[in-house]
């Protein structure tokens, strides 16, 4: 076919034009959908005509559809026109204008519908169409506004996939989310001309067209963008400032829909894209204010909320930290823009920080001057007082940008103090909130001032020297900030501020002062990494803040030049300047600006000076006068010529209150007489015996004072420089000998003349005669003897006391007393009598009086080693060796050091410097102390030989009796003594060849009871180690080793005595009367009142374990000691070493844990490495010792297994699973309740460790399935079936974690690991629930209902979570290995939990295995189904039939079938009970509902028996029949479908010798009629004759459903049933009345009622047969009999419901119902033949004695009886007068009757019945010649009574008729 020219296309379209104006408006849019593109595309015709045609239909086509919104347009059609490729632009302009029409004539379904194709390419198309097409997308989504309704819609969008098109449709989106509703004057003008902000003019008009957007509607416009976009797969880039817009929107739901999609759709977004943050700058800013471009075209920017918004985004972004100049833009608008708000103020500066932070240098070159004008113009603007709560934020945004500056930008401000200064006047002013930000402002600013010019340091100075002492704390905070970090730390006045800081009253600012005197240190090496600065350099800065310094301390200076902390602070800094200076020879250096050339340390013993003025603290005195003391050790020639001519400065301080102060007075003062003359000397030492001696009632301090300061001048003077003359040395040492006196006023006193005598017997003997040495100390001649013979002084047995009541010296024997009236005074001064005053000192109460006389009498012998002096000291000293002062004893320690000789001390070091003892100068109880004399070159005393016999007596009293001893506190006197003298002499030859002897002490001391002495032990091995050869080392080493791992050789025997302590103090708690048990003879005691004398043996035996402990915990401590010594050593015996110490480390006795700590660590560096290498080893030895008789090893064990195992892997740990987990077990139910928990612990390790080794996600499959065989089987043999609870809880809970991680690893265990489950289903069950199951019937509860509580408990246990966790990993193999275990289980499983788990395990497993299942069931469906046969139990059988369905809905057709057949047997088996009924019936119930499809084919076989068992006389099984009947049949068809079949079951359980059969073949008949009727068809017959066959015979159960399925046949198959009788006569309508009628006469009440009922039915359905005949006779009779007698509680009224009458009384009402229905079929003659019968029998029935349901039922029964009456006299139209008069009597005979009923008003229904009855008599009247006049009458009387009382409505108008009926009549009555 050819083109069509131009006129043809006009014709053309002109017959279309008229068939459109033709069309009606219904069918216009069917028109329009082909007609409208067809046309448009005409447009592209060159034919002008034609063109001109089209605009005419067009216009045409306009007119009809402009107001019709009704009529669509063909919108899809037009848009696939617009699309076309190379269309004619007229075509495409026309198509785009209809597309616009069309849209607006669509349903929003239909807009959102073409949404793609609005999108689709919509970047390609002119930019008004694009507009347009936009428009109409965001109209068309508004339906989303709610919700998006089909997200899967989302999917099909291809614009996506072009960028374009995305891009501008986001773009769209952007501009509509930005678009606000602009407000409208009442005149319709738009009240605020302009752009929206963040729009311009052009956008604002192309998000609205031409009409304003505002109010609702755009607000679902902005919703259903948001929802839309929201479910499009975009980037996060485009949808994030989208978001970010609406969560600011001015309405309500679109802020919060924002605000939701960008916490839930933004989270990955990335705001370092450059790109994205410069596009929201762009939404901030607009359109920058001096571009060029059209005035419509320029973008305002956002609004203030929006552009807050904004702000927050930028200061998380470090890309626009550096997107200069936008950043700098922003900055200044929010800071100073045109409506700036607080807030954005705020924002603004809160980025500027931000930008301070994070800005790359090269854009914060550019931008930080111009940013730090606006912040001080910022901050200028406002008085701080004026600022509300908004501002301050904003002003601690701007101190807080200046401190991020300054460190950013420090070049800005190290030029000029001006922000500083600013900065500190602003801490005076500004609230106190923002304080905190100024003072992190200046300490960054502190850092930009470090490399300043000179002139801005000292005007720093001089601002913070200011400040330092202002009043505000924060103030004078920075103050001491900036000192602390400003410059270097050499920097002295810096060092300055710090030291007046140290004074505040700030605990905070005097805590960064002390700081800031401190040199910072190395953090990795931990030194300080800045040098102090140098003393000439601090103290010239101190003289310039105070001169007076310079000039030296006048006599009685009473004020400080410097508050007294900040002198301390200053002192102690100086010694540290001085000591550090010390290491190079500055010290001499001249301070600038002296008077004269004073050297530093000249100008600091000034200052030292200064610092002991009166008002000074006794801290900062002690501080001053160590340090003059410190100054005089250094150069004691130039102190001492300083100060010999102003001793009196000096001793103006020896009687200071202060102890400390008043013996560096005293040093001061003997250091100072080397200067004196002759004459001085003598002068100085005369007056300070003087001040003690004659003058005795001064204050102590300056007795003491004196005492002190004379020993130390004595001592100098004993040198002989200067010379005193011998007589005053006599004298003075004389008076020091009289004070030093037990019976003295003051103690301390004596004990301070006992240490300045002793400080003079430093120098050498002293310059007083002997005397007898051995009468000083009587005890010493018997100790003698007892040393000779082997005796020990000790044991007297009886206690010593340290303190006795009465003075005297005390010895090794009984305390010596002094006789009566005898004094020391008497005696002549000798160093005997001082012996004595000194030993008797040692009995004072005060341990420090007693530790002075002890050092005094070592002093004394280390000045003069004479054996007369040093054998009665050392008797003296003895007697002390029960003492339990540990400072004592440490003290006698040292004095025996002094005794035996070679102490590496001088005795100027003493006398001249600020020593106290040799155990504090030298951390004696620090273990990494050095053993004295190894780098020190020994003081060698003086006739060495003197000393022999002193240390053989040291030794053996040392060796034989104390160390050895059976005594707790001699052994620990012992030990310390002897730790001491190697110690501090251990370098001498005597020790050296001790070193066997002394490490056999100590070794056998480590395991001593008290902590002292193992601590002392332990140090005292580590010296031997130390001080041993090669030899002696190694024999240390290995006695360690051996007594740590338990095979150390045999200790020496100690004798025990009576008094010896076996138990600490209360170790065994208290005696029954009161006491404690410790001593061997407490303990012996205690044997024998219990009459067991051999328990003292495991008495011994606690005593030797607890021993033991002791032993290893000493020998820890040693071992630690000599570990980081022994080095190389120690490997070899790491093996055996390391599995003991780890264990150890868990030890329950914390003493033991440790020391093992200490020699791990010290042995140990690598804990790790060294266990992985040990590994095995500690695995065996922990394994082994969980099991040992002790509690200590088994607890200790257990902790360390649980922390070693941690993080193992299976090569380490696979062989020793099953022993850790055996061990696990013992130990939770171990004896000891601490064993216990730690057990608790190993299981939670071990069980933490085996489910990451089974976990295939964190461990190989390999090694998961090798730990998976190893661990199940033991949990389920072992742990599951343990008689432990506990064991069984842990047991369960890790079998299901391993089930639930183990993944493919569980499979191979699949088997015994569910038997084992399912068997726990009732093994582990709660013994209560079995029990209550038992005594359920005596308690009342059902025992099906207690069945089904306990397989829901069963549901929720563990057990039962893991099988359904297996259910998770069974494949094939693994199936086919599991079944045999669940046939197994389902044959021989006990238990009903077990049951019914086995059988719901078999169901969900064909669940989840499928069709895999099909091979192996029809062994599960024959075990299954005897399981639902045999087993008693309700729930059991259920679950097994559910799980038969379950197996059925996989098998294969042959067993399905056997199974159904076997389920249908069952039912219909010869005696089948009701167990097995129900079991057929839940079988095919499950069948049914899980294996439908399947059991379609085998309908036949189910649905009869079905149909026929839904009748059966037990509910549960009846109800599942017919579950099945009715899910698988659709009503009445399904009978007729399966007719046959049911008629099989019908024929053989209608004669069946079985009552129930019957009944239910009877029940189903009867159901089957009513809902088939005449389908049954030629069944009827059968039927029938079946069932009258059964009425004759005797009466069983239920027979009644015979006579109710001959009702049925009868009352739905009536056509039938005649057809029958026509062949048969015996089912003809009259034989089944007779046979009916015969059972009517049976005596059974209920049967008897159903025989009347089926009667009934007889009578109604063959009412063509005139039954009255046959039935009236018998009917009539049954009337006649009298009522049932009634009871005394009968009630007829209205209120009650009558009684059930006796079976020998007729039911009257189904009699007269069944007479009614046999009239209504009655012909004439019968009824009138039987008339007077009938009527006597009604008369009869509505006498006295019958209920009323009764009454109603032959009211009703003689409405029908009239009616036929009326219907006779109907018929007769001749004999009319003659039928009337027949029936006349009946009427006249039933009227009063009825008019009694009409009376009983209290019985509604019959009231109304009666009515009734009386209009019909009264009609029947009527029609003949009436009624007896009296009888018509009294009718009308009584009526006209009854209406005057008449209340209810229909009565009153049956009263009515009936009363104009009676007027009506031809009767003269009314005359």
């Amino acid at each position: 076919m050819g083109k069509e020219t131009g006129p043809e296309e006009v014709a053309s379209l002109d017959r279309l034009l008229t068939r459109l104006a033709l069309t009606e408006d219904a069918q216009l849019e069917k028109v329009l959908s082909k007609l409208l593109p067809m046309a448009i595309s005409r447009m592209a015709s060159p034919h002008q005509p034609t063109k001109l045609k089209v605009m005419e239909m067009l216009n045409h086509i306009n007119k009809r559809v402009k107001d019709q919104l009704s009529i669509k347009l063909p919108l899809k059609e037009l848009l696939v026109l617009y699309r076309v490729p190379n269309s004619d632009p007229t075509v495409r302009n026309f198509s785009f204008i209809y597309i616009g029409m069309a849209y607006e004539h669509a349903s929003p379904e239909e807009q959102a519908e073409v949404v793609p194709d609005l999108l689709a390419g919509v970047s390609k198309v002119r930019v008004e169409h694009q507009d347009e097409l936009l428009r109409m997308v965001a109209k068309g989504l508004e339906q989303y506004a709610s919700v998006l309704k089909n997200k899967s819609q989302t999917t099909k969008y291809a614009f996506i996939e072009d960028s374009a098109d995305c891009n501008l449709f986001v773009e769209f989106c952007l501009q509509t989310l930005l678009y606000q509703p602009v407000s409208i004057t009442q005149e319709g003008t738009v009240a605020t001309p302009g752009a929206p902000p963040g729009l311009s003019a052009q956008q604002a008009t192309r998000v609205a067209g031409k009409s304003l957007l505002r109010g609702e509607q755009l607000v679902l416009r902005k919703l259903g963008l948001l929802n839309f976009v929201a479910e499009l797969e975009l980037k996060v880039d485009l949808l994030y400032p989208l978001f970010l817009v609406a969560s600011v929107d001015t309405n309500e739901k679109v802020s919060k829909r924002g605000d939701e999609l960008l916490k839930r759709k933004t989270t990955g977004v990335n705001l370092e894209d450059s790109t994205l943050i410069r596009r929201l700058f762009t939404i901030y800013l607009g359109t920058v204010s001096n571009a060029i471009i059209e005035a419509n075209a320029k973008v305002s920017p956002a609004s203030p909320g929006l552009k807050a918004r904004l702000m927050g985004t930028f200061t998380r972004s470090i890309a626009a930290a550096n997107e200069f100049p936008l950043t700098l833009q922003c900055v200044f608008d929010c800071i100073s823009g045109p409506g700036s708000t607080t807030r954005l103020k705020q924002a603004g500066m809160e980025f500027s920080v931000w930008i301070f932070k994070h800005a790359v240098d090269r854009q914060l070159k550019v931008m930080a001057p111009l940013i730090l004008t606006g912040v001080i113009k910022l901050l200028t603007g406002s008085h701080p007082s004026e600022a509300d709560s908004a501002s301050k934020q904003m002003r601690a945004f701007c101190y807080q940008a200046i401190g991020q500056l300054a460190q950013r930008a420090p070049h800005l401000f190290s030029g000029s103090t001006e922000m500083v200064v600013r900065l500190f006047e602003a801490l005076k002013v500004e609230a106190v909130a923002i304080r905190s930000n100024i003072q992190e402002a200046l300490s960054s600013l502190a850092g930009a001032f470090k490399d300043c010019s000179t002139e801005v340091a000292a005007e720093l100075e001089a601002l913070l020297l200011k400040h330092v002492q202002a009043v505000e704390d924060e103030a004078r905070f920075c103050s001491i900030l900036w000192a602390s970090r400003w410059n270097k730390f050499d920097h002295a006045p810096s060092r300055y501020l710090c030291m007046l800081g140290a004074a505040d009253t700030k605990l905070d600012i005097r805590e960064m002062a002390q700081q800031g005197l401190v040199p910072p240190k190395n953090e990795k090496s931990g030194l300080p990494e800045a040098a102090y600065p140098s003393l000439k350099h601090m103290l010239d800065y101190i003289y310039q803040q105070q001169d007076r310094i310079r000039s030296p301390a006048p006599m009685g200076e009473r004020l400080l030049l410097f508050p007294a902390k900040t002198y301390v602070s200053m002192i102690e800094f100086l010694k540290k300047c001085f000591e550090s200076e010390s290491k190079e020879p500055q010290t001499g250096a001249k301070l600038e600006g002296a008077s004269s050339e004073m050297s530093a340390k000249e100008a600091f013993r000034l200052l030292l000076e200064h610092g002991m003025a009166h008002d000074g603290t006794v801290e900062l005195h002690v501080m001053a006068s160590n340090g003059l003391l410190e100054l005089a050790a250094i150069d004691p020639e130039s102190i001492a010529n300083t100060y010999k001519n102003r001793l009196p400065w000096l001793k103006q301080f020896v009687g200071h209150i202060d102890s400390t102060t008043r013996a560096a007075t005293g040093r001061l003062l003997g250091i100072c007489a080397a200067a004196l003359s002759s004459s001085q000397a003598e002068d100085l030492l005369k007056e300070l015996v003087s001040s003690f001696e004659l003058d005795t009632k001064r204050r102590f301090e300056d007795l003491q004072g004196s005492v002190c300061a004379t020993g130390y001048v004595l001592a100098q003077c004993m040198t002989g420089v200067p010379n005193v003359s011998r007589p005053l040395l006599e004298s003075t040492t004389g008076s020091l000998i009289t004070k030093i006196n037990l019976d003295s006023a003051n103690d301390n006193l004596a004990g301070s003349a006992a240490e300045a005598l002793g400080h003079a017997g430093l120098r050498g003997p002293l310059p007083i005669p002997d005397g007898d040495l051995h009468s000083s100390s009587p005890a010493l001649a018997s100790e003698s003897a007892n040393v000779d013979t082997g005796g020990s002084p000790m044991d007297t047995g009886r206690e010593q006391t340290l303190m006795p009541s009465t003075p005297a010296v005390v010895v090794e024997g009984e305390p010596l007393k002094q006789k009566e009236g005898e004094t020391s005074q008497k005696e002549e001064v000798s160093l005997a009598l001082a012996v004595k005053n000194l030993s008797g000192l040692l009995a004072c109460k005060e341990v420090k009086v007693v530790q002075k006389a002890v050092i005094s009498l070592g002093h004394l012998c280390y000045g003069n080693p004479k054996p007369e002096l040093l054998d009665a000291t050392l008797s003296a000293l003895f007697t002390l060796s029960k003492s339990k002062a540990e400072d004592v004893l440490f003290s006698i320690g040292e004095a025996f050091s002094f005794i035996w000789g070679g102490v590496p001390i001088s005795a100027d070091k003493i006398l001249k410097s600020n020593f106290i003892s040799l155990s504090a100068s030298t951390n004696f109880l620090n273990e990494d102390a050095p053993v004295h004399g190894k780098d020190v070159e020994m003081e060698v005393a003086h006739d060495e030989n003197d000393r022999d016999a002193a240390r053989d007596r040291i030794v053996k009293k040392l060796f034989d009796d104390l160390l050895f001893s059976s005594r707790t506190d001699e052994r620990c006197a012992g030990c310390v003594w002897l730790v001491s003298v190697i110690s501090y002499s251990g370098r001498h030859s005597k020790v050296q060849q001790m070193l066997p002897e002394i490490q056999e002490a100590l070794s056998h001391l480590l395991g001593d009871p008290n902590e002292l002495t193992q601590e002392m032990a332990s140090r005292g091995m580590s010296i031997v180690y130390e001080l041993g050869n090669a030899a002696t080392k190694n024999e240390l080493v290995m006695a360690l080793v051996n007594n740590l791992s338990g095979t150390a050789k045999k200790k020496r025997a100690v004798k025990l005595m009576e008094d010896s302590e076996v138990f600490p103090e209360g170790a065994l708690g208290e005696k029954p009367g009161g006491g404690n048990i410790s001593t061997y003879k407490e303990l012996c005691g205690i044997a024998n009142e219990m009459g067991q004398p051999d328990l003292i043996y495991k008495f011994m035996d606690l005593a030797n374990h607890q021993a033991s402990l002791n032993s290893k915990r000493g020998a820890a401590f040693g071992f630690a000691r000599i570990a980081k010594q022994a080095g190389e050593a120690l490997k070899p015996h790491l093996r055996a070493l390391v599995p003991k110490l780890l264990r150890y480390q868990y030890d329950p006795n914390k003493r033991i844990q440790d020391a093992m700590g200490h020699i791990w660590r010290a042995l140990v560096a690598e804990p790790k490495k060294t266990t992985d290498e040990f590994f095995d080893d500690i695995m065996e030895d922990l394994l082994t010792q969980a099991g040992s008789r002790l509690w200590r090893s088994r607890e200790s064990s257990c902790l360390a297994l649980a922390d070693v195992v941690q993080g193992r892997k299976y090569s380490e740990v696979g062989k020793y699973m099953e022993r850790m987990w055996t061990m696990a077990f013992r130990s939770i139910d171990d004896i000891k309740e601490t064993v216990r928990l730690a057990g608790e612990s190993l299981c939670r390790a071990v069980s933490s460790l085996t489910l990451r080794l089974c976990d295939t996600t964190l461990t190989a499959e390999a090694d998961a399935k090798a730990t998976m065989a190893i661990v199940l089987p033991f949990l389920l043999s072992k742990g599951i079936l343990s008689s432990v609870g506990d064991v069984r809880r842990v047991s369960i809970t890790t079998v299901m974690k391993l089930v639930k991680g183990a993944g493919q690893a569980v499979r191979p265990q699949m088997p015994d690991l569910v038997y084992c489950m399912l068997e726990s289903l009732s093994s582990l069950e709660d013994q209560r629930l079995n029990y209550a199951e038992l005594h359920a019937e005596r308690a009342g509860i059902s025992a099906e209902k207690l069945e089904n509580v306990r397989v829901a408990v069963a549901k929720d246990s563990p057990m039962w979570d893991t099988l359904d966790l297996c259910l998770r990993h069974v494949d094939v193999p693994t199936l086919e290995a599991l079944l045999p275990r669940l046939t197994q289980l389902v044959r021989s499983g006990v238990g009903l939990n077990t049951r019914v788990g086995v059988a719901k395990f078999i169901s969900l497993l064909a669940q989840r295995v499928g069709s895999d299942i099909k091979p192996h069931s029809g062994s599960l469906l024959k075990v299954l189904f005897s399981a639902v046969k045999s087993d008693k139990s309700p729930a059991v059988r259920r679950a097994f039939a559910v799980a038969c369905g379950g197996v059925a809905k996989y098998a294969g057709e042959p067993q399905v079938r056997w199974l159904l057949v076997e389920a249908a047997a069952l039912y219909t088996a010869e005696g089948a009970d009701k167990d097995s009924q129900l079991a057929s019936a839940l079988v095919l119930e499950q069948v049914s509902l899980q294996a439908n499809e399947i059991l379609k084919g085998h309908y036949t076989l189910v649905l009869p028996l079905a149909f026929i068992a839904r009748f059966d006389e037990e509910k549960d099984v009846s109800s599942k029949f017919q579950e099945i009947w009715e899910e698988n049949t659709s009503g009445g068809a399904a009978l007729l479908l399966y007719m046959s079949e049911i008629m099989v079951f019908l024929k053989e359980g209608l004669p069946s010798s079985s009552w129930s059969q019957k009944k239910k073949s009877a029940k189903a008949t009867a159901f089957m009629a009513e809902k088939a009727g005449e389908s049954i068809g030629s069944n009827v017959p059968q039927l029938l004759t079946d069932l009258l066959a059964e009425l004759p015979g005797r009466l069983w159960e239920g027979k009644e459903a015979v006579l109710e399925a001959i009702g049925a046949l009868c009352k739905y198959c009536p056509k039938a049933i005649s057809s029958a009788s026509s062949t048969t006569s015996s089912l003809g309508p009259e034989s089944l009345a007779v046979a009916i009628l015969a059972a009517c006469s049976r005596k059974k009440g209920s049967y008897r009622l159903a025989a009347y009922s089926c009667l009934e039915e007889v009578l109604k359905a063959f009412k063509d047969h005139d039954l009255i005949t046959t039935v009236v006779s018998h009917l009539v009779g049954e009337c006649a009999l009298p009522p049932p007698a009634k009871t005394a509680l009968t009630d007829t009224s209205a209120d009650t419901e009558p009684e059930e009458p006796k079976e020998s009384a007729a039911p009257f009402e189904k009699v007269l119902s069944c007479l009614a229905a046999a009239l209504e079929a009655a012909s004439s003659t019968p009824t009138l033949a039987a008339g007077k019968e009938i009527t006597t029998a009604l008369v009869a029935t509505l006498g006295k004695g019958h209920l009323w349901p009764v009454k109603l039922a032959c009211l009703s029964t003689i409405k029908v009886f009239v009616g036929r009456l009326k219907a006779v006299l109907d018929a007769k139209d001749k004999d009319f007068e003659a039928t009337y008069l027949i029936a006349k009597p009946w009427l006249e005979t039933l009227l009063p009757p009825v008019m009694d009923c009409v009376s009983e008003v209290k019985v509604l229904q019959v009231h109304t019945a009666a009515l009734e009855c009386v209009v019909e008599i009264v009609t029947v009247a009527d029609l003949g010649s009436g009624l007896e006049k009296s009888l018509m009458g009294s009718v009308e009387r009584k009526l006209q009574e009854a209406q005057t009382l008449e209340k209810n409505a229909a009565a009153k108008s049956l009263i009515l008729q009936g009363l104009k009926l009676l007027s009506s009549t031809p009767f003269p009555m009314q005359e």
